[in-house]
């Protein structure tokens, strides 16, 4: 009993331990983001005399903080509404209908996996310049509203949901498109919800794609304009962690809501049938 009680404290200790790791660039974000420009750049780095909340409202002046924000949350939730859909349809093709070359389709998507995203970037690139949406939101959207790992999550999960389910509705008359929208969908919600926060991670904290194809001020996302206030002959080190501070408080907040259908997602995801 003594020694369950030690191994606890343990590996408590090495929680707290990796929690503080964690937690450190973040408290060093807000504190940044509270200081002058001379005391984010001294040395040795010191704690902030007189906390410059000035900093929080300077980065809506010195840059269109609002507008990137706007498109951000525009084409965040095209990619998630999109991406959940569009994974979910296929996830439940391959994991519940029978057809020729289901597992070497399955593989083939797979496969976009073990490729570094870069390979993509020209290809992508010049989709959306022939269909002439460059410095447009439907040009952040368009590539990310198929994802090959939210396919294989929903996959796993719709595979451990009962076969019989699919053999009764059938019996009972009904489509394939009525299964899916009426069994498989509600009783898949921790999966999709886990999907979305995923798709919703890829949207919002994207920076090279929006980069490359939006070269437009107005059209600029979160990532790609706090980037764009990394100059050449100085940065504004402060203001540029205030606008980051403020960018991640809607991914904090939506994880705090939906933790646990996040984690019941995952858990769910990775078992078999």
């Amino acid at each position: 009993m003594k020694k369950r009680k030690n191994k606890k404290w343990l590996i408590h200790l090495m929680l707290i331990i990796g929690a503080v790791f964690m937690l450190a660039p973040f408290i060093w974000m807000i504190l940044t983001a509270l200081k002058t420009k001379a005391e984010a750049t001294s040395i040795p780095p010191t704690i902030p005399e007189q906390w410059q909340w000035n900093n929080f409202r300077e980065i809506f002046s010195a840059v269109p903080f609002a507008n990137y924000y706007l498109n951000t949350i525009i084409s965040t939730v095209s990619i998630v509404c999109g991406q959940v859909f569009l994974s979910a349809m296929a996830a439940y093709a391959f994991a519940k209908i029978n057809f020729p070359f289901k597992n070497f389709l399955f593989i083939l998507i797979l496969s976009v996996l073990m490729m570094p995203g870069q390979v993509f970037l020209l290809p992508q690139y010049l989709i959306i310049q022939r269909l002439g949406l460059l410095n447009s939101i439907p040009a952040l959207v368009i590539p990310g509203l198929f994802s090959a790992f939210a396919t294989f999550l929903l996959r796993q999960f719709f595979m451990t949901l009962p076969k019989e389910l699919d053999e009764a509705a059938i019996m009972d008359g009904c489509s394939r498109f009525r299964i899916f929208f009426s069994i498989i969908l509600p009783l898949s919600k921790s999966a999709l919800i886990s999907s979305g926060i995923f798709a919703m991670l890829f949207g919002w904290n994207s920076l090279m794609w929006p980069l490359i194809v939006n070269t437009s001020p107005n059209k600029r996302t979160l990532s790609a304009g706090l980037a764009a206030l990394n100059g050449q002959f100085g940065s504004d080190y402060p203001l540029m962690m205030a606008g980051a501070f403020l960018a991640i408080l809607p991914l904090v907040a939506l994880f705090l809501i939906f933790q646990k259908q996040f984690i019941e997602g995952i858990a769910f995801s990775g078992s078999k049938e």
